[in-house]
């Protein structure tokens, strides 16, 4: 795991050295594939003085960390279009919000919170004044006392909230038979 080549049989090029040249360094970052051979003393001694960017400029140097940054591919901007609706579809307007504070919540579920609903269900909640992360028996228990409040019998015969009474009875006949509530 040390890098050494135990097999070589070169002597370290270091001046005066005369060790076996077991490690390989690059004599020059423009050619990266012809070595200098030195013994380990030596070679540790002379990658401490490596530099790969010595004799480059300030934008060449910029240049090839860009180049970096992506693994040497050129990049493109994201498409407008589908993927900018499969985006909106889990409530991201950028992307890139995705490895925000964002990152950790299910993409399965809308990122405002609120779940995927019928168009009859999501009315039916309304007229209950529930909230769609309600259980089933939360959301009858809304029902009982919507109807209480409602119910002529409950208000000395005044039937004057019947219409909105018919409404609440119907929101419930949604909410009893879907799928989208827990028991």
């Amino acid at each position: 795991m040390s890098g050494a080549f135990e097999t070589s049989t070169r002597v370290c090029e270091h001046p005066g050295c005369k060790e076996a040249g077991q490690y390989r360094a690059p004599k020059s970052p423009d050619i990266l594939d012809d070595y200098f051979w030195f013994c380990r003393e030596h070679v540790r001694e002379y990658n401490l003085k490596w530099n790969f960017f010595n004799g480059s400029t300030e934008e060449e140097f910029q240049e090839q960390l860009d180049k970096d940054r992506v693994w040497e591919r050129p990049t493109k901007p994201f498409k407008k279009g589908e993927e900018q609706r499969a985006w909106s579809r889990l409530g991201i307007k950028d992307p890139h919000e995705v490895l925000g504070a964002k990152a950790t919540q299910n993409p399965g579920k809308s990122i405002t919170g609120t779940r995927k609903l019928p168009p009859t269900e999501r009315k039916a909640l309304e007229i209950l004044e529930a909230k769609d992360h309600w259980t089933r028996p939360e959301v009858r228990k809304q029902y009982k006392s919507l109807v209480k409040d409602l119910h002529p019998d409950m208000n000395g015969g005044n039937r004057a909230d019947e219409d909105r009474l018919q409404e609440v009875v119907w929101a419930w006949d949604q909410i009893k038979v879907s799928r989208n509530f827990r028991d």
